[in-house]
């Protein structure tokens, strides 16, 4: 006959007043944990105890029940309770919801206490998520909850944009197939068919770590750091009805704006009323451009305009924040240094001194109506308008040159001298950025070393020419020696001579094809710098005084001046070859290249030091995936090319650019070719010696988890 199964007694509850329990010493929980019991009394007064006290009689000497209870279990709650009590906001008879466990029970009372912490189980963040979700969609704000859960309101604003990720990528979050990091990556973009489009892209890949993800659900958006967006702004992005992405999770610089071309129309459109307002100053014409060129202004003969004197307000200002400047230096004159907060103040009124000081030009007004003026935002996202720009065709006709040489105030950075395709008193807005080469597909490459793109190759050598520039212009004795040489070989190989007994000249090169970035090149700036310490000093207004300026210079400045104008005739630029006679041949380019690297040889040049690197825009995006891996491999070694080599085009043109920042690497049209050793070893200058894949590559965590120990297991592997 089968035995029934014993039915199961559940100890009964009792409600027992507060000042008959006591702490158990059987309670296993010694250590504080989790939520603090401040924060616990706070959430029993306002919602009530959720879970009762678990609790034993005790018991006298002789086995008697003494009327009083110790809790095994629940003494945290017991302790938000004694401090409620305390604080007189509970009655010390308030009778407080109780499990009652037999004296006689089998069960120890540690058992009890060990049992209740361990069997609980943490709720999944999933649902929380979701909690907090339900919370507010029935009414409850951000603030009221994170006040209820003794959060930030920041942690509750995560944890809803957590819960709004796609559906599907919940699912997959609740299944364990991607790590919370992950998940976090993918709030950057509401789009929730993006979500699940990168997510299926990545998630059988190496390559889902999250930057990764996020990498690409923003790879069409804008920087809010970028300086169009500085430029126009969040507030008028938005009002025109743009969205911006944030990142609750790190640190985004201000988010992603993203609709680039909404953003493009904000900035033409501002550009275009800025240049409007300043059509009333009289200008015969205005180019509007969101980024000039570097060489915009060459041809043009710049207005020399007086600084407009100061207000009487203004000069009382400024004379006010000069006496307090020198007040505060003479009193900390015997520091060591400055406070910091008189450090701060002393910055403060250097910078409202120096606003006072930088005095508006004014100009001849016969002038302004033959000038114009440029419109564009400057690398910080303001406003940039540059005045006082003369056109050759606008001179007056007493003043034409004669002998088609440069004028003289020109800074010579290159650009269209003959003014095609500006329209005189009209304002031209102009399409911002730079043509770039189209892109290769991957479907086309095949892993072998393919030629170059010309306009990549016409970039990079404008960027030697200019480095070629500010190296020729701080080394006099080589610009001597390469005038030396233009003059020979004009005097020895000249097929006729005319006009004056002697015709040297420097023609300014305009540069066709260049980077968007070379006009913010650490190299243009020292040439613009050079540039305009010489052009202060210079009487450029008067012939005679120049003369008389010229004759007293010292030897030193005199070929230190010789060196700088030379420099602007530096032409290292690669050109299409014209095979009908127009323009350069294929043996004049040869001989142009070859000209350049011995003046690149004699000054020492060195276009890591110039400030080139390799960046996905400038040249790895514009590469094929050999070209790519090639560079890596010539920096970092072969397993770090290996590394690499399973990637899509674009993952793998950021990876490079990350390993290559740093490493001196120089694609061969850059490099010296007296550094370039010719026993099949290429050597770049500033580039390590460490190819032979034993040098330790930095790489992400998704690309150096599990690697075997060396290359040859690893080739094996694959």
């Amino acid at each position: 006959m089968a035995k029934a199964a014993q039915k199961i007694t559940l100890s009964p509850s009792r409600d027992i007043p507060f000042d008959k329990l006591v702490l158990s010493q059987s309670n296993v929980r010694r250590i504080k944990a989790g939520v603090s019991v401040e924060e616990l009394a706070e959430d029993i007064a306002r919602r009530g105890l959720l879970q009762g006290l678990s609790v034993r009689p005790v018991l006298n000497a002789e086995g008697v029940e003494t009327g009083m209870f110790e809790i095994p279990a629940g003494g945290r709650r017991f302790q938000a309770l004694s401090l409620l009590v305390k604080q007189k906001r509970l009655a010390k008879t308030a009778p407080i919801p109780c499990i009652l466990r037999d004296a006689a029970s089998d069960i120890l009372a540690e058992d009890d206490s060990l049992a209740e912490n361990m069997q609980r189980v943490a709720l999944h963040p999933l649902d929380q998520f979701r909690a907090f979700q339900a919370l507010r969609e029935k009414g409850q704000g951000e603030e009221a909850i994170a006040a209820a859960f003794f959060v930030t309101p920041q942690i509750v604003k995560q944890r809803l944009k957590l819960a709004s990720v796609a559906p599907a990528l919940l699912e997959v979050y609740a299944d364990d197939g991607m790590t919370l990091e992950q998940l976090m990556a993918f709030t950057v973009n509401p789009d929730h068919a993006r979500q699940v489009q990168v997510w299926d892209a990545v998630k059988n890949t190496w390559n889902k770590e999250p930057y990764t993800i996020r990498r690409m659900l923003t790879e069409t958006s804008v920087r809010a750091s970028d300086r169009r967006a500085i430029f126009v702004g969040i507030e008028a992005y938005e009002a025109a009805g743009g969205v911006v992405m944030r990142d609750l999770f790190q640190g985004d610089d201000g988010g992603w704006f993203e609709a680039p071309a909404l953003l493009d129309r904000l900035v033409a459109e501002k550009l275009q009323a800025e240049a409007e307002a300043l059509s009333a100053e009289g200008w015969k014409w205005i180019e509007v451009a969101t980024d000039l060129p570097y060489g915009y202004s060459h041809g043009l003969r710049r207005l020399a305009g007086d600084p407009a004197p100061m207000s009487d307000a203004e000069s009382a200002s400024h004379a006010a924040l000069l006496s307090e400047y020198r007040a505060l230096e003479d009193e900390y004159s015997g520091q060591d240094e400055y406070p910091e907060e008189i450090d701060a103040r002393l910055g403060a009124l250097e910078l409202a001194m120096e606003t006072l000081e930088q005095r508006p030009l004014i100009f001849d007004p016969a002038e302004v109506v033959r000038a114009g003026a440029f419109v564009t935002v400057d690398r910080d996202g303001r406003l940039a308008v540059y005045r006082g720009y003369v056109r050759p065709e606008d001179e007056p006709s007493e003043e034409l040159p004669t002998d088609g040489a440069e004028d003289a105030e020109a800074m010579g950075q290159g650009g269209d001298a003959d003014g095609a395709g500006w329209q005189p008193g009209a304002t031209v807005i102009t399409s911002d950025g730079q043509p770039l080469g189209a892109e290769l597909p991957d479907d086309e490459e095949d892993g072998a070393l393919k030629p170059l793109p010309e306009r990549l190759v016409m970039e990079l050598t404008a960027h030697r020419t200019l480095a070629l520039r500010e190296a020729i212009g701080r080394s006099p004795d080589v610009a001597l020696t390469l005038l030396l040489l233009k003059l020979v070989t004009d005097t020895f190989r000249t097929s006729n001579a005319s006009g004056s007994c002697l015709d040297a000249s420097v023609r300014h090169v305009f540069m066709s094809a260049q980077a968007p970035d070379l006009k913010d090149s650490v190299v243009a700036q020292l040439v613009h710098e050079r540039h305009a310490a010489w052009e202060a000093d210079l009487p450029l207004g008067d012939d005679a005084a120049l003369w008389e300026y010229l004759t007293v210079l010292d030897q030193g400045s005199r070929l230190a001046l010789l060196a700088h104008c030379l420099s602007f005739g530096i032409n290292a630029l690669h050109e299409k070859v014209n095979p009908y006679g127009a323009g350069i041949s294929a043996s004049g380019l040869t001989r142009r290249m070859a000209h350049a690297d011995l003046v690149a040889r004699a000054t020492g040049l060195d276009m890591v030091e110039a400030g080139w690197e390799p960046t996905v825009d400038g040249y790895l995006g514009r590469v094929p995936k050999a070209r790519i891996l090639e560079a890596v491999r010539e920096a970092k070694g072969e397993g770090a090319a290996q590394l690499l080599d399973h990637l899509k085009k674009g993952e793998m043109a950021a990876e490079a650019e990350r390993l290559l920042k740093g490493s001196g690497w120089l694609p061969e049209v850059l490099r010296r070719a007296d550094l370039i050793a010719l026993d099949d070893d290429v050597i770049a200058e500033g580039q390590g010696d460490d190819t032979d894949g034993s040098a330790e590559v930095d790489l992400p965590a998704f690309l150096s988890a599990d690697l075997p120990d060396s290359a040859a297991p690893l080739i094996a592997a694959e």
